[in-house]
């Protein structure tokens, strides 16, 4: 005698909080947009009933900063995708071809978080709550980084299980610069995937790093040429990506100077971007997923994601309210500055009469902040 006499419901359940509301569509920006694409096998045939989530940061014109209402659709997206029963993986991504993400937001941060240190806080409840969204989203996930990948958005692409990126992505971070810290995932997650020198010194320096040095350095998984020229891709022409030693040192994956740079750009800019490759190698990572055993490879996810999650969980409440805080000094210059460099002509404060007007103990107030940041440029006569 088997088991068909034992009530059982089958109506599968909803266990989703909704999440529409806060997704726009490509034509709409800035926005969130979700989407479920047909997953595709090897021989690129599509697979019935089974999907990729794709997840795209569609604010193009401004890099692809995300808004607090595009967090709120990040938040929603992974949420969802995590539990679709029909969905394998998530790819996250940005739109256009310049940018995956730069970070927060600055001209909302400038205009309205600046001096607002408490809605700041809510805001980043928020951004803490994205970043806890992708590591414990229960499905593998996929950064398909498609430009450069700055700030916030190195932040939020590391908290990404992989990373398949452009060959003209840039990566690196940009607070010190800009009047904060990367502690919303950087200094707790650099660690894990580079040296600690290198982790030290890609968060302070804001300087930023090519794709290929990335790889080499193992931030990313793969990288992918994304220039064609005719009916080939060719590797970007910014980088080094011969093997060689200059006085004692490897410089493969470093950026062209001087003249070889300015000719790389010219050539960039006379070239079509094309994602097939990159679009083909994120497939090929999602397919690849598909021939593994769903719940093994959830916790094989789940155990490597967990020491990522150890130090976020560790610093995330405390590196809330240090941020919050900060709004009401350093943030709301560097913020501003930024913001206002069209008016200005330069997006930064003046560090050296900032330094020297602390080194005489001056107040934190509205006549500092006059005299280290710059003026509007005098209005040309016509």
């Amino acid at each position: 005698m088997g088991l068909e006499w034992m009530p059982r419901d089958n109506e599968l359940k909803d266990h989703g909080v909704g999440g529409e509301q806060y997704w726009g569509t490509h034509d709409n920006p800035p926005c969130t947009v979700y989407e479920k694409k047909p997953l595709r096998s090897s021989e690129g045939e599509v697979v019935e009933g089974l999907y990729t989530a794709w997840i795209t940061l569609n604010n193009p014109r401004q890099y692809n900063s995300y808004t607090t209402e595009m967090v709120k659709g990040v938040i929603a997206g992974f949420a969802n995708a995590s539990l679709d029963r029909s969905v394998v993986a998530v790819v996250f991504t940005g739109a256009g071809d310049r940018a995956f993400c730069t970070g927060g937001n600055t001209k909302e941060y400038a205009e309205y978080y600046a001096r607002r240190p408490h809605e700041y806080g809510e805001y980043m409840d928020l951004f803490n709550a994205m970043v806890d969204a992708i590591l414990n989203c229960k499905k593998p996930t996929i950064c398909r980084v498609n430009g450069m990948r700055v700030a916030g958005g190195q932040e939020i692409g590391m908290a990404c299980d992989l990373a398949i990126t452009s060959d003209l992505a840039v990566f690196g971070q940009a607070g010190p610069k800009h009047g904060s810290a990367p502690d919303g995932g950087s200094t707790d997650f650099l660690p894990w995937f580079l040296s600690m020198e290198d982790a030290m010194f890609n968060c302070i320096s804001c300087e930023m790093w090519s794709a290929y040095r990335m790889k080499l350095k193992g931030l990313v998984t793969r990288v992918v040429p994304v220039l064609r020229q005719g009916d080939e891709y060719v590797r970007n022409p910014s980088v080094i990506t011969d093997r060689y030693v200059d006085d004692g040192e490897v410089v493969y994956g470093e950026m062209k100077t001087g003249a070889d740079a300015k000719a790389a750009r010219a050539q960039i800019k006379e070239l079509p971007v094309g994602f097939e490759l990159l679009d083909g190698a994120v497939e090929e990572m999602v397919w690849r997923f598909t021939n593994l055993f769903p719940g093994c490879l959830q916790k094989s996810i789940d155990g490597i994601r967990a020491k990522k999650k150890f130090f976020w969980d560790q610093t995330k409440l405390a590196n809330r309210h240090w941020l919050a805080a900060n709004m009401s000094g350093e943030a709301f210059l560097g913020f501003t500055a930024f913001n206002n460099r069209k008016l200005t002509g330069v997006d930064v404060i003046d560090f050296v009469k900032y330094r020297q007007l602390l080194a005489g103990g001056e107040t934190l107030d509205e006549a500092l902040f006059e005299q280290v940041l710059a003026p509007p440029k005098p209005e040309e006569k016509s």
